[in-house]
């Protein structure tokens, strides 16, 4: 009998009953949590690139990928609210003399940049 062409990649069957079932697994790999970030890109591409989230499963990359997402937004988010609160004037003295203040000029910056980095990184 000629060889199929999963056979000649390499494949291999077992025998279930009466039937010959191909040998194939997901491969495995390391785990490191995924963020809040990798979590929205990954809930992002199962709704909207369905492919790519589908080709990144199968070949057991979407973990690594999506550990290396979350990783460029967490580092994106802190590096853009220490430059938008240094160009607001966001200082220790300003958190001496006006604790309230501080906190809803961090909220609205956060706010600022949770956006940014959605529109950069997550939502791209």
């Amino acid at each position: 009998m000629a060889k199929t062409i999963f056979e000649e990649m390499g494949g291999t069957y077992r025998q279930v009953g009466d039937y010959l079932l191909p040998n194939i697994s997901v491969p495995t790999e390391e785990r490191e949590l995924v963020g809040l970030w990798g979590q929205r890109h990954a809930r992002h591409l199962k709704e909207h690139h369905k492919v790519l989230y589908m080709n990144l499963l199968t070949s057991g990359k979407l973990h690594s990928y999506l550990v290396e997402i979350d990783k460029q937004a967490e580092d994106m988010f802190l590096r853009l609210v220490k430059e938008y609160a240094d160009r607001q004037g966001v200082t220790e003295r300003l958190k001496a003399e006006n604790p309230h203040e501080l906190i809803g000029r961090m909220n609205n910056i956060q706010a600022c940049v949770r956006e940014v980095v959605n529109n950069e990184v997550i939502y791209s």
